[in-house]
């Protein structure tokens, strides 16, 4: 699938962050399909994605009001389909250009790791034309964008840890997570090296994490000082008060809240079986929803302390099982009574869980 060119250029970056290259090549399988330039006007051009909420956030005036109506910005994401064809996409960039060319430089993905234009400062370019002209010059060029967005962003102990699940969050953010990235990439590592990517991170909170564990670990870190968002979401923002906590405290600084990390912020509990950061009751979304709609949802819930059981001891379902007959019943005639009883539980049960964000290929 690649050519030598390529091969020796990601071997070379592999060697120097002491990763092993199939990580990179899976990387690289998943962001551009494998697939290293396009053929347009006679030249080989690197893949491209265009973005146009980003390129509306970089327009004022007449020159958004332009590029709104020609089809190329919108303030919404996604809101502008790219082509299927490399070349329209081109196009889209060469247009945009005429409006704005370094707005529409930055308003770009380029090459075989599909890194935006708008990152060059951090990524430590000159301009983002020069950004743009590395992607251009060569597949080398290309990797060598990939891996230096890897390590500003601080990404290369997760590939160490061949860690895919915390890899993606920081390299797609949570859209990434919810898209499956990590288990594409955890599958292309497998088919090229015929092993599993056991990550000696496995059942600990990292960046990918997400649920009731992360929400503790996150009010947790807010009463030792560091302050984050509880949102039940480990991402770049929580690795870093973990990392400052961690080296703050003489313990081994790699941004996972292992068992150490964990015994460490445990001082921190009013009582050891504290559950903080738990999300009470009337403020989960499907019971808030289940409850405007007239569902008896906040006393069934109350029928057990053990809510994480409640949908298999409660209904008799697993949650899956909760989940699909909630739906079919809230998308059917009666709003109220038992589906939405079911589905306040299935709501209140999927808060209390956590995915720590292990993958299997």
């Amino acid at each position: 699938m690649f050519d030598q060119q390529t091969v020796n250029a990601v071997r070379a970056h592999a060697t120097r962050l002491n990763v092993e290259d199939a990580i990179l090549f899976a990387v690289i399988e998943i962001e551009s399909d494998g697939r290293t330039f396009e053929l347009i006007k006679g030249r080989k051009e690197p893949l491209i994605r265009w973005e146009g909420h980003y390129f509306d956030q970089r327009l004022t005036g007449d020159e958004r009001d332009e590029a709104r109506r020609k089809g190329l910005a919108s303030p919404r994401a996604g809101a502008i389909k790219n082509p299927a064809s490399q070349v329209k996409r081109w196009q889209m960039l060469v247009d945009a250009s005429r409006i704005n060319r370094q707005a529409a430089y930055e308003s770009a993905s380029y090459g075989v790791g599909q890194v935006m234009g708008a990152h060059w400062q951090k990524l430590r370019f000159a301009s983002v034309d020069a950004l743009v002209a590395k992607a251009r010059e060569s597949v080398a060029g290309q990797v060598e964008i990939m891996v230096r967005y890897i390590e500003a962003f601080g990404l290369v102990d997760e590939l160490q840890r061949k860690d895919f699940s915390a890899f993606t969050r920081g390299y797609n953010g949570p859209a990434g997570i919810k898209d499956g990235y990590h288990l594409r990439m955890a599958k292309a590592y497998a088919s090229k090296t015929g092993k599993a990517p056991a990550s000696v991170a496995s059942g600990m909170l990292r960046m990918g994490s997400q649920g009731a564990k992360v929400r503790e670990l996150q009010g947790l870190l807010v009463r030792a000082g560091y302050p984050v968002k509880v949102d039940g979401d480990y991402g770049p923002t929580t690795k870093k008060a973990v990392m400052a906590f961690q080296k703050a405290r003489g313990l081994t600084i790699d941004g996972v809240a292992g068992p150490e990390t964990m015994r460490a912020l445990a001082q921190f509990k009013a009582a050891p079986s504290e559950a903080v950061g738990s999300i009470p009751a009337q403020d989960v979304q499907e019971v808030r929803s289940a409850t405007k709609g007239g569902g008896l949802v906040i006393a069934a819930i109350a029928v057990r302390d053990q809510v994480t059981e409640a949908a298999g001891h409660l209904l008799g379902l697993d949650a899956e099982i909760a989940k699909t007959a909630a739906n079919a019943m809230l998308t059917g005639a009666s709003l109220i009574g038992v589906g939405l009883t079911l589905y306040g539980i299935w709501g209140w049960w999927k808060s209390r869980q956590t995915h720590e964000g292990d993958v299997s290929a």
